[in-house]
């Protein structure tokens, strides 16, 4: 009675950047050398199992549901011989696969390659030839998996798109060049009416405070669709703010490209603006939110006013009273005010005021926001990012000497350390081995965090002219938000409000002090915005 064979096909992935013709052999390459094979043998193939874009190397045999599927099989006797077109086949992990191997083995199946014979372990000498196969198969999977990681990140580097279907917002188009199988290359290149959409989403986050849900909703009862034709997902949003591609930079894990110009269609700012706006509206960062968590409501401040008494964060409560007029109608009055959180819920002492009526407060800051729009336009532009520049130079070069002793200083005494280490061992040093193997080693981190320091700040230095770009851009930002302000309905109001004052304390009397942004606090107004400034703000 012929044999009755069990045969696994598998591919790692359906496209390769490096291809092996032997190791990467596509399915029907493997099935038809497997048939060729068992009609050789005699044999008679009885079960088939094909694996599509699965990793022998990434993926346990134990999450594998061929394999799985084929251990039941041979559990209940269905075939005699599992084949395969090469051993590296059933798996690539020198840590697994020859124990997958031998459990056929053991439970009566024998195990055949194509094109390298059977797979014994009747003796030591098997096992150990059955390690070391799977050993070099596994070094092969790292090798090319290394070789992948390394031909992505030239592709990104060189602007050169990966494949797959092009982001929303752009689209493929013939570059003229011929790869290594004469198969043109396709680039990106913006397509303009997706990229419009693109700029819409950004901007209603950025500028509306609108979160991915809003923006969904809102692109839908616009009628914009996606480029197949349904609603919009939140997560699909979520994904486009997200993803860098939108500033012209291409990435491949670690890697990230320069700026393609061609490639952008949202400035670095507005993308860093929207990080921030996102990453301070999730519950985690609740404690350290300044930004308005959402823009919906009556009040101007949210998220980033707090008891100037206590330090405790402002919430706002509604209260409201009905009277009855001489014509015997009901007439209602709606009372809205910020009151102290640790006040009204005993959270901690608080020796201030419970709250603040809202319009009242409103009307101060918004006060202090026209006399910063005011003082940026009373100041030519190169004046003020001139001036802006030069301090902000001032401020590095002089971090930059502090950082530069304070290296000195570490690296002195990790050396003198050292050398007491040597006295020791020559006993002649007051201190035990331990203590200066403890003082060393404090000394040695603490000069590498002195060195690490002095390494970024040189980094920054050499990034000046990326920093008066960034100046520009946030001067040209402020002076846009201070022609749409008044204009402007709540929901962006709040955004503003949020992106230039960082917090509000607010004490007995309405007494404010702010803290600033630092696109705000960068440029010199004339106001004290050395992180705190006090207004004299009495309400009347």
């Amino acid at each position: 009675m012929a044999e009755r064979v069990c045969c696994l096909y598998r591919v790692s992935t359906t496209k390769q950047v490096d291809h092996d013709e032997q190791n990467q052999a596509d399915i029907p390459v493997q099935r038809k050398a497997c048939h060729e094979f068992a009609d050789r043998m005699g044999w008679n193939i009885v079960l088939e199992e094909r694996e599509d874009g699965v990793s022998g190397f990434k993926v346990s045999a134990n999450d594998r549901d061929k394999i799985q599927l084929i251990k039941e099989y041979a559990e209940k006797g269905m075939f005699d011989i599992l084949l395969v077109f090469m051993f590296d086949r059933i798996g690539r992990r020198a840590e697994e696969t020859p124990f997958v191997v031998e459990w056929f083995v053991k439970n009566g199946i024998h195990v055949w390659s194509v094109n390298e014979g059977e797979q014994r372990i009747d003796s030591h000498v098997d096992r150990l030839t059955n390690y070391i196969r799977f050993w070099q198969a596994d070094g092969e999977s790292q090798k090319t998996s290394m070789r992948t990681k390394v031909a992505l990140g030239q592709m990104v580097q060189e602007g050169r798109f990966r494949g797959g279907v092009a982001p929303y917002g752009y689209r493929l188009v013939p570059s003229g060049i011929l790869n290594k199988r004469k198969h043109e290359v396709m680039k990106l290149e913006i397509d303009e009416n997706e990229s419009k959409v693109i700029r819409m989403i950004f901007d209603l986050c950025i500028g509306s405070g609108y979160g991915r849900f809003k923006i969904a909703n809102f692109l839908t009862e616009q009628g914009i669709h996606t480029r197949e034709g349904r609603n919009w997902h939140e997560a699909t949003i979520g994904h486009i703010l997200h993803n860098i591609m939108y500033t012209g930079v291409l990435r491949s894990g670690k890697t990230y490209s320069e700026v393609f110009d061609d490639l952008q269609i949202i400035t670095t700012a507005n993308f860093q603006l929207a990080q921030k706006l996102m990453e301070e509206r999730v519950n985690e960062y609740n404690e350290k939110r300044t930004m308005p968590k959402n823009t919906r409501g009556q009040s101007l401040l949210s998220g980033n006013v707090f008891c100037g008494h206590c330090g405790g964060r402002l919430t706002l409560t509604t209260s409201g009273t009905v009277r009855v007029n001489a014509a015997g109608e009901k007439i209602g009055r709606k009372r809205i005010r910020y009151v102290c959180y640790n006040k009204t819920r005993k959270r901690a002492e608080c020796n201030g005021p419970t709250g603040y009526t809202m319009h009242i407060l409103d009307k101060l800051v918004t006060d202090v926001l026209h006399e910063i729009f005011n003082r940026m336009e009373a100041v030519s532009e190169d004046e003020i990012i001139s001036r802006t520049h030069r301090n902000a130079m001032v401020t590095l070069k002089e971090r930059l000497d502090a950082a530069k002793m304070e290296s000195a200083k570490a690296t002195k005494e990790y050396d003198s350390l050292k050398a007491e280490v040597v006295k020791a061992i020559q006993g002649t040093s007051s201190f035990s081995m331990n203590l200066l193997s403890e003082l060393v080693e404090n000394a040695r981190k603490k000069m590498m965090e002195a060195n690490e320091a002095l390494t970024s700040l040189n980094n920054e230095l050499a990034e000046n002219e990326n920093k008066l770009d960034q100046i520009k851009a946030d001067y040209h930002r402020i002076l846009k938000w201070s022609e749409m302000f008044d204009s402007s309905d709540l929901e962006v109001k709040k955004m503003i409000a949020g992106y230039i004052i960082k917090k509000v304390y607010v004490s007995q009397d309405y007494r404010l002090r702010f803290e600033l942004n630092m696109n705000i606090a960068q440029f010199d107004l004339g106001i004290d915005v050395s992180d705190n400034y006090e207004v004299a703000a009495i309400a009347s």
